[in-house]
C-alpha cells in the first residue's frame, strides 16, 4: 500500500475544494487535493478543466493549474484509519494519506422523493440527467419534463433543450408567491439575477408551472407519460423521459465518521470553517446548500485557516455575508411542501437497493429500526438515496455510516504501507 504525507489534506476537488488547496499553497502551506472523478470541477464545473465556460471557473481552474498544489484523481474515501490518517482507493490500489490538518468540501447529491412509477426507464435525477447530457448522453428529439424544486431546475432544462431535447414543462412545487420573492431578493445578488434571466431566455417557449409536482409516471417497460398536480388540476404529459430534483442534500458521511457536530442535517463550523474537531474544517454545501459562490467563499476561508491565516479580509467578510443571505433565501422560498409526503403508495419502492416499499418503512419507528427490520440503507449506496427521503417523509435522523465508505477490496486494510514522494506528480 502506498503512503502520502502532507501538511493539509483537502477532500473534494468541486469549487470549494479548490479554492481551499490553492488558498492554502498561497498561505504558505503544502496542499494535497484528492477527488474520485477523473479531474477536478465537481458538478458543478464538470467537463471544464480543459474549457472553462465562466469567469469564476476560468479563474479558480487557472489558478489551480499555476498553483503547487499536488492532486490525486480517481481516488474514493475508504477510512480514517486513525486521527489524520485516510486511506482511499483507486485504479491503482490503495493509498494511506497521512495529515496535519483536513479540509472536507464534499458538496451535496440530489433529494430524491418517491411517487408511483419513479423507478422506471426514463425516469431520471435532474442534475443526474444533466450529467449524463453533458457526458454525451443523447436526448435530442426527446419529450422531457423537468419537475421538483429549486433554480438547478432551470438550469438542467436549459442543458437539455441545449442538447436538442424538447422540454414540455418545467413544474416547480414552490408556490408563485414564494418564486416572487425570491426573484426579489436577487435584486442584491445582480450575477445570480443575470444569470437567472438568461436560463428564461434559454428556455423561451417552454411552460413554467408553480405550485406544480409529479403525482405518478407511467409506462410499460419505458416511460410513457407522467400525471402532474397543477393548481388545484391534474394534467397527464406523454413523455420519453423525466427529469426530476427535490434540491440538494449536503454530503456529510466524513463528517459523521469523524464525530463533527452536525445541525439541521449540515456540519457546524465557525467562523474560519473549523468544525467541532480539532484540525478539521469543512467548506461548501457540506455546510448548507448555498451555491457555487458560497462555496468559493468558504474554501478560500478554510483553506487560509487551515494554513494558520485566520485574518479575514472586509471583502471576503462580505462577501459571506451576501452568500449566507442568499442560503437563507434559497432554504426559505423553496421549502418542500407537505403533499410531497403522501405521493407514494404503500407498494412503491424507497430503497432500491434492497427493493424495500414505503410501507414497509413507515411503519418502522426510525432509519435503525427500517435496516433491522427491512435492510433498507444496506445497499450499494448505504442510504445516500433512501436516507434522505426517510428524513423528509418520517423525520429520522440520518444513520451513522460505518467503514468502508464504499466497498474495496481488503487489502486496503491490511497491506503494509511504503511512503512515496511526496511530491510526485499525480
Amino acid at each position: 500500500m502506498r503512503e502520502l504525507r502532507t501538511e493539509i489534506l483537502v477532500i473534494g476537488a468541486g469549487p470549494a475544494g479548490i479554492a481551499a488547496a490553492v488558498s492554502a499553497e498561497r498561505a504558505g502551506a503544502r496542499a494535497l487535493l484528492v477527488d474520485m472523478q477523473s479531474e477536478p470541477g465537481g458538478q458543478v464545473w464538470r467537463g471544464q478543466w480543459d474549457k472553462p465556460t465562466n469567469r469564476q471557473s476560468r479563474r479558480w481552474i487557472a489558478a489551480l493549474r499555476q498553483s503547487p498544489v499536488e492532486c490525486r484523481y480517481g481516488l474514493r474515501l475508504v477510512d480514517f484509519a486513525a486521527p489524520g490518517l485516510a486511506v482511499f482507493d483507486g485504479p491503482d490500489g490503495s493509498l494511506r494519506v497521512r495529515c496535519e490538518r483536513l479540509v472536507v468540501a464534499t458538496g451535496a447529491r440530489e433529494r430524491l422523493l418517491p411517487f408511483p412509477g419513479w423507478t422506471l426507464p426514463g425516469v431520471f435525477g435532474a442534475g443526474g440527467l444533466q450529467v449524463l447530457v453533458k457526458n454525451g448522453w443523447p436526448v435530442a428529439g426527446k419529450r422531457v419534463v423537468v419537475a421538483g424544486s429549486g433554480p438547478l431546475l432551470l438550469a438542467a432544462a436549459s442543458s437539455l433543450r441545449a442538447a436538442g431535447a424538447q422540454v414540455l414543462l418545467v413544474a416547480e412545487q414552490a408556490a408563485a408567491a414564494d418564486l416572487a420573492r425570491f426573484a426579489a431578493r436577487l435584486a442584491s445578488h445582480p450575477a445570480k439575477l443575470v444569470q437567472a434571466a438568461a436560463l428564461r431566455l434559454r428556455l423561451a417557449g417552454v411552460p413554467y408551472r408553480s405550485s406544480a409536482w409529479v403525482e405518478r409516471a407511467d409506462g410499460d417497460e419505458q416511460l410513457r407519460s407522467v400525471r402532474l398536480r397543477i393548481g388545484r388540476y391534474s394534467e397527464r404529459l406523454d413523455c420519453d423521459a423525466l427529469a426530476v430534483g427535490f434540491g440538494l442534500v449536503p454530503n456529510i458521511e466524513i463528517a459523521q465518521l469523524l464525530g463533527c457536530t452536525l445541525a439541521d442535517g449540515a456540519v457546524v463550523v465557525d467562523e474560519q470553517q473549523h468544525s467541532s474537531v480539532a484540525g478539521i474544517y469543512f467548506a461548501g454545501e457540506a455546510c448548507g446548500i448555498g451555491g457555487v459562490d458560497q462555496a468559493l467563499i468558504q474554501g478560500e476561508i478554510a483553506g487560509r485557516a487551515a494554513a494558520g491565516s485566520a485574518r479575514l479580509s472586509f471583502g471576503l467578510r462580505r462577501a459571506r455575508a451576501r452568500s449566507e443571505r442568499f442560503a437563507r433565501a434559497l432554504d426559505r422560498h423553496f421549502t418542500l411542501r407537505d403533499e410531497l409526503r403522501h405521493l407514494a403508495a404503500a407498494d412503491t419502492v424507497l430503497c432500491r437497493c434492497e427493493n424495500v416499499g414505503y410501507g414497509a418503512a413507515q411503519v418502522c419507528r426510525s432509519q435503525r429500526d427500517a435496516r433491522l427490520q427491512t435492510r433498507l440503507g444496506m445497499g450499494h449506496c448505504q442510504g445516500r438515496v433512501c436516507g434522505a427521503a426517510c428524513a423528509f417523509l418520517f423525520g429520522w435522523d440520518a444513520a451513522t455510516p460505518r467503514p468502508p465508505l464504499a466497498p474495496v477490496p481488503l487489502s486496503c486494510f491490511t497491506a503494509s504501507p511504503t511512503e512515496e514522494n511526496p511530491q510526485e506528480s499525480p
